[in-house]
């Protein structure tokens, strides 16, 4: 899960899926493309939305995104094209690139949406993101429950 600065969306959506793919055999992760943040911990709004849902988030730090995590991970999942571009730009081999993708065209096919970034927006934003991710990491969990035949 990739955001900017890896302490509003993407550690929002890694707690999501990590709870809801708890019963698989994955780990799931967030960075950020930018090194504003590293070693914070997520916005308290963001753990704030996160407890209200049953998600514990607060030990996360950020971190930046690196050339590795392209190997390391089979999947890579954008909050919106700016990042998706600078996470392209890391992708050195052609397999590397097709691991990345948008994270809402999950939950919303083909339609290439960003996930708002709620930084500078009040509660209701992150309330908006929260829904947002918690609907496309629904369907990320149906793709892995069939993939690992769950």
């Amino acid at each position: 899960m990739v955001c900017l600065g890896n302490i509003c969306r993407s550690p929002i959506a890694e707690g999501i899926l990590a709870s809801k793919c708890i019963h698989l055999p994955i780990v799931v992760d967030s960075a950020g493309t930018s090194a504003h943040h590293i070693g914070e911990g997520p916005d308290h709004r963001s753990v704030h939305i996160a407890t209200v849902n049953g998600i514990d988030i607060g030990d996360q730090r950020a971190r930046k995104l690196m050339k590795s995590d392209l190997e390391d991970f089979d999947l890579i999942f954008a909050m919106d094209s700016a990042n998706y571009n600078n996470i392209v730009k890391l992708a050195s081999r052609e397999e590397d690139k097709n691991k990345i993708h948008l994270i809402l065209n999950e939950s919303m096919p083909g339609e290439n949406k960003a996930v708002p970034d709620p930084y500078y927006g009040g509660d209701q934003g992150f309330e908006n993101v929260y829904s947002l991710l918690n609907d496309a990491c629904e369907e990320i969990k149906n793709k892995l429950e069939k993939e690992f035949d769950v």
